[in-house]
């Protein structure tokens, strides 16, 4: 089996608070078990780029959930995009951002999830803002995201179909999927 992709898999609710803790070392660990090549982790919060066989991300996903539930005892929502995926949500920002850390870009899990965040996207959320692409929902949080309403009604809304990574980690994961092999 060729592998001939590259993917990235973000993990929803790793290592935020006290639940759901896994160390990196293990999820490099359980993705090399499964079969992928040169795994690599950035951050401590479930971001990890592989290289793989050209077989459709729902199916890496759910192999990822269910290795981590049977092998770790851990249950997380798995989001994989490929590379070309990536690439394209990050061409596709619609929004500018001052302070890279406060422009989040929401993963869903499925195109049906979307519809739960088209009612959100219509309200006025000033001086937030929410765009709702093609490829990710995009979310400008100028105060923070810690006390962002539009941010609280998105997961509320969503609730464990999104995963959200900054700008800034956006990039550097792009980075490393350039470097996987």
């Amino acid at each position: 089996m060729a592998y001939v992709k590259q993917y990235v898999a973000l993990l929803r609710g790793v290592n935020v608070g006290r639940g759901n803790r896994l160390a990196m070392a293990d999820l490099r660990e359980l993705v090399a078990e499964l079969g992928y090549l040169a795994p690599r982790t950035l951050l401590n919060s479930g971001n990890v780029v592989f290289s793989g066989p050209d077989i459709p991300t729902p199916d890496i996903a759910v192999q990822l959930q269910e290795a981590l539930v049977a092998r770790l005892g851990l249950s997380s929502r798995v989001i994989v995009l490929t590379a070309e995926d990536l690439s394209a949500v990050i061409a596709e920002n619609p929004l500018s951002a001052a302070e890279p850390s406060r422009l989040l870009l929401g993963f869903l899990a499925a195109d049906a999830d979307r519809a739960s965040l088209q009612e959100i996207e219509g309200r006025d959320w000033s001086p937030e803002a929410i765009v709702l692409g093609e490829h990710a929902v995009y979310l400008w949080c100028p105060n923070g995201v810690a006390h962002s309403p539009m941010l609280d009604s998105v997961s509320r809304a969503a609730r464990e179909s999104i995963t959200t990574r900054n700008w800034t980690t956006a990039l550097k994961l792009q980075s490393m999927l350039g470097q996987t092999q």
